[in-house]
C-alpha cells in the first residue's frame, strides 16, 4: 500500500481494534460511569417524587385541617349565637318582671299613700271640727253674754260644720 492509500484506506485489522477497543471502552464506562450515574439519578428522582408524595399528603393534610377549622369556627358560631339568643332572651324576661314588680310596687305604694292621706285627712278634719266648735260656742257665748241652750247650740254647730264642710270641697 502506497502512503495515499494508507491514509484513506481501511485495514481490517485497524478497524477491527478500533471496534474492539470501542467496545471495551464503552464496556468500562458503563460499568464504572453510566451505572452509578444512572443510579444517582433515580436516586434522586426518587428523592423528588417523594418529596412530591410529601408535598402533596402534607397538602391534603391542610386542607383537611382547615376543613375542620372552619367547621369548629362554624360551630363555635352557631354556639356563640344560640349563647347570644338565649341571654338575651334571658335579659328581656328579667327586664319585663323587673318592670312588672316595680309596676306592682308602686301601685300599691301609691294604694297605701292614697289611704294613709285619706285617713289624715278624716282625722284632721274631725280635729278641726272639734276644736271649732269649742271655739265657737265660747266665742258665741262671750259675744252674745247670754246662755246658749243645747238646741241653740246645735244649730250654731251643724251651720258651722256645714260651713266648714262645704269649703273644703
Amino acid at each position: 500500500m502506497t502512503g495515499f492509500e494508507q491514509i484513506i484506506g481501511i485495514n481490517p485489522w485497524t478497524a477491527l481494534f478500533t471496534f474492539c477497543n470501542m467496545i471495551i471502552t464503552f464496556l468500562i464506562l458503563k460499568k464504572f460511569l453510566f451505572k452509578p450515574v444512572k443510579k444517582m439519578i433515580d436516586q434522586r428522582q426518587k428523592e423528588i417524587d417523594d418529596m412530591y408524595a410529601d408535598a402533596e399528603k402534607s397538602r391534603a393534610d391542610a386542607a383537611k385541617l382547615q376543613a375542620d377549622y372552619e367547621e369548629h369556627l362554624s360551630s363555635a358560631r352557631a354556639e356563640r349565637d344560640e349563647i347570644l339568643r338565649d341571654a338575651v332572651s334571658r335579659a328581656q324576661k328579667r327586664e319585663a318582671e323587673i318592670l312588672s314588680e316595680a309596676k306592682n310596687e308602686a301601685a300599691a305604694i301609691r294604694t297605701r299613700a292614697e289611704s294613709d292621706i285619706a285617713q289624715e285627712k278624716k282625722k284632721a278634719l274631725n280635729q278641726v271640727k272639734n276644736e271649732i266648735s269649742s271655739i265657737s260656742i265660747s266665742i258665741a257665748q262671750e259675744v252674745v253674754e247670754r246662755e246658749i241652750t243645747a238646741a241653740d247650740h246645735e244649730r250654731l254647730v251643724s251651720e258651722f260644720i256645714g260651713k266648714l264642710g262645704e269649703s273644703d270641697d
